[in-house]
């Protein structure tokens, strides 16, 4: 009990490390970027005294960090008054800020987006599981024979070909030539269909090369032999025995590719205009320099992608008793 509670300290402790990096990163890389959020949303025939004033509301004229760089004087100690300790005491208090462009609560805007973009991935997932499992066992459980080899040439097209071709290639079929879907939004359940398949076809290929090689390596496995000893049928013996014995290594990719899914949506949505998370990051976010929403965004992405490593973990144990998460 004690040891138990001391790992899931010490995971604590991780995690918050961890989120706390990346939002200091992400902090860091926004404020060196050229360029100001003032420049950016008043546009370049602000005047002077427009860009003060946008810059006092929302204090960007007090310092970003601790210290600042000077030509003359090195670093600078600037203090606790700076825009760094005021993100933290935020987020302390379960604040995200406000958007500097629209003035709305960051919270508000990413729950409103959310949804889609965990919806987008846990469909990927789906349709990534949906193709791997059996492709993969058919190709383990036929080494070296012609579903094989199709199987492993499926899997080869997956992993080389990127989002960004197979997202309008899929348009071009299923929207422009058949008319089954339309090409861009989300206001429909339909709607989902070509971003999953888009965003899951990647994740598939790999799946099926891990399934391959688990069903080929539990298929020498002395249990195997003993099943089909007392008479199994094959089929009995690869989906009831081989399978679940073999989805351990899937499970973990499956758990690591979830922030990949959310962090690789977001071209995903600028193709079929997904109004998701990676969407109103890239285009209200970064295209628009807003700080407080990016890193808003961020910060959920990663704390999404933490939560889903330890989920994992969870999953390991359930499948096979024998790991120990210490």
């Amino acid at each position: 009990m004690k040891r138990s509670l001391l790992n899931l300290a010490r995971q604590l402790l991780l995690m918050l490390l961890v989120i706390w990096t990346v939002v200091s990163l992400v902090t860091l890389l926004i404020e060196i970027v050229p360029g100001t959020p003032a420049s950016v949303i008043l546009g370049e025939t602000a005047t002077t005294e427009q860009i003060e004033n946008f810059n006092r509301t929302h204090g960007l004229d007090r310092p970003a960090f601790f210290f600042s760089i000077s030509s003359g004087d090195g670093f600078v100690w600037n203090g606790w008054d700076n825009r760094y300790v005021d993100y933290w005491s935020g987020l302390l208090r379960g604040d995200l800020g406000r958007s500097f462009r629209t003035g709305q609560s960051v919270s508000s805007m990413i729950a409103a987006r959310y949804p889609s973009t965990l919806l987008l991935a846990v469909a990927a997932m789906l349709v990534a599981v949906a193709i791997a499992i059996p492709l993969g066992v058919l190709a383990g459980s036929n080494k070296n024979k012609f579903i094989d080899n199709v199987a492993s040439f499926i899997a080869l097209l997956g992993i080389s070909l990127p989002t960004f071709v197979v997202g309008p290639f899929l348009v071009y079929i299923f929207s422009v030539n058949l008319g089954i879907f339309a090409p861009t939004g989300s206001a429909h359940p339909e709607d989902i269909v070509l971003p999953a398949i888009t965003l899951g076809a990647a994740l598939s290929a790999i799946l099926t090369r891990m399934v391959r090689s688990s069903v080929i390596e539990e298929l020498g496995e002395d249990y195997v032999r003993t099943a089909r000893a007392k008479g199994l049928s094959e089929r009995v013996v690869i989906y009831k025995h081989v399978l679940k014995n073999g989805l351990i290594p899937v499970v973990t990719v499956l758990g690591l590719q979830l922030g990949v899914l959310l962090a690789g949506s977001i071209i995903t949505e600028k193709i079929f205009s997904w109004q998701g998370l990676g969407l109103l990051l890239i285009e209200d976010g970064i295209g628009k320099r807003d700080y407080r929403l990016i890193q808003g965004c961020v910060l959920i992405i990663s704390i999404t992608f933490i939560v889903a490593n330890s989920l994992t973990d969870l999953v390991y144990k359930r499948l096979d008793p024998r790991i120990r998460l210490s």
